[in-house]
């Protein structure tokens, strides 16, 4: 039976059911169950339906959301998946992992006290429900033209680019350095978030609409940029952000300091039943060990929760602020307390010790001192304040990066960040036909921005494409 709508003043907001803190320590299965389609449609009715619909505003690919949670609560959800499939490539990656809190339900008009309508489950439900139904189908563009396009990177930024460019008719070749499609989100994103199979089934129906990948291929190494640019009409660089941000101090060269992307790419691949000797040694297992992260955004959550469920004997979050000032979703932070990890707010290493292997981290605490130019407050060390952690494992989740020589092109013009520099008309580089998108020009940021960078610049290749056409047809007459 159809609901109907704003439905906030009568009924709560039901998050998905979490399972059992016990029994989710233990495994990687993804911690939340699925909304059934009665609880989704109720969920849905909550809805306002705003005028000014501020979760759409906020949605970095302006998502139609209130149209959606309306056709979910008429039970449409056929027609309600369409709309959500409309606007983004992945959706039920970005129903999962997407910070709501921040974005969409962090923006929701509803006032505090009914609390926001729960738009990323419905989010899920709709795309995990298409599959399930076989709604979701291979490409199968109207016209298939001549020009290729080379895309170098299988992240979201690339595979996003890659299916519009498909839809519109092009030949989309992806090349990337990993041997499975995904990016982060195969090896970065713990499965307790996105399991696996979401990708992979992602990745078989984008192989069935013509997207051809060519995997263990690092573009700079083993195939030079301009070798991309004579086979293809247009290449776009996705390769998004990996090298890790350094941290200096006494000590910081000691053996079991690891980079954050190092162990989460072990211990996926671990999941995934691959040969992970780092892993099998016990170098990058966390496994009876004294753990500490030092960071406070999405990756160290990641780590934290990844370090819990490998059986760490304690688990402890180091970050220089306080709860308020953290950059990561404050959903996760709550699953990762419940589960068991200590947050140290308010420090900062100073020096690490051990002599064979690390020991223990040396600390200090900090406050917050007058806001900066930003408008964010100034970290500031307590004198004296100095104390130690025990840690037989230390992960840096400080952030990543651009890599140095990015694909091996001199002539590519980077940013004094280490990004590409692209005219942000175009999407085009310095490179004439170069475009790129995601990470590797904003920086690191969130795989909803990756999706909407890729989806605008396959709308400028396609410009591009046609307007190289038009100029070769001027020139024949």
């Amino acid at each position: 039976m159809p609901e109907r709508m704003l439905q906030f003043v009568r009924v709560a907001q039901q998050q998905p059911e979490k399972r059992s803190v016990p029994e989710r320590r233990h495994d990687f299965a993804e911690i939340y169950r699925s909304f059934e389609q009665r609880q989704a449609a109720v969920q849905s009715a909550r809805c306002s339906q705003c005028g000014v619909p501020f979760c759409q505003v906020h949605c970095p690919l302006g998502n139609n959301i209130p149209d959606w949670l309306k056709l979910t609560a008429e039970g449409r959800l056929e027609e309600a998946w369409e709309v959500s499939a409309a606007t983004n490539n992945l959706p039920e990656v970005c129903g999962r992992i997407c910070p709501q809190d921040r974005l969409c339900e962090g923006n929701c008009v509803i006032e505090k006290g009914f609390e926001s309508v729960t738009i990323g489950a419905v989010e899920r439900y709709l795309t995990d429900t298409a599959f399930e139904r076989g709604w979701v189908k291979p490409i199968r563009p109207r016209i298939e033209r001549p020009q290729s396009v080379g895309i170098i990177g299988a992240g979201p930024a690339g595979l996003a680019a890659a299916e519009q460019l498909r839809h519109l008719g092009y030949q989309a070749m992806i090349y990337d350095r990993y041997d499975r499609v995904g990016g982060l989100m195969i090896y970065g994103i713990p499965s307790f978030k996105l399991e696996k199979e979401i990708i992979l089934r992602r990745w078989k129906l984008w192989e069935e609409g013509g997207i051809r990948f060519q995997l263990n291929c690092d573009v700079g190494r083993d195939i030079a940029l301009s070798e991309l640019q004579d086979r293809h009409d247009a290449v776009l660089l996705a390769t998004g952000v990996y090298k890790a941000r350094e941290l200096g101090g006494p000590g910081s060269g000691l053996p079991c300091i690891i980079p954050a992307l190092r162990y989460l790419i072990a211990s996926n691949r671990q999941g995934l039943g691959d040969d992970v000797p780092d892993f099998t040694s016990g170098l990058l297992n966390a496994a009876g060990k004294n753990v500490v992260v030092i960071g406070g955004g999405d990756t160290a959550m990641d780590c934290v929760r990844t370090a819990v469920r490998q059986g760490a004997r304690s688990v402890k979050c180091l970050y220089r602020r306080d709860r308020a000032n953290m950059p990561g979703s404050m959903r996760e932070v709550s699953n990762a307390e419940e589960e068991g990890v200590e947050f140290v707010w308010l420090a900062a290493p100073e020096a690490f010790l051990g002599s064979d292997g690390v020991s223990g981290v040396r600390a200090t605490r900090m406050h917050l001192g007058m806001p900066d130019a930003s408008g964010r407050q100034s970290v500031e060390p307590l004198p004296g304040s100095h104390f130690t952690l025990a840690a037989d494992l230390v992960v840096k989740a400080l952030g990543f990066d651009p890599e140095d020589g990015l694909v091996g092109e001199k002539d590519l013009e980077v940013t004094r960040w280490g990004t590409v520099r692209i005219n942000y008309r175009t999407f085009m580089t310095s490179l004439p036909g170069v475009f790129a998108a995601g990470d590797i020009v904003r920086g690191a940021s969130l795989v909803v921005w990756a999706i909407r960078d890729g989806r605008d610049a396959a709308a400028h290749i396609h410009n591009y494409l046609q307007s190289q056409t038009a100029a070769i047809a001027v020139a024949a007459e």
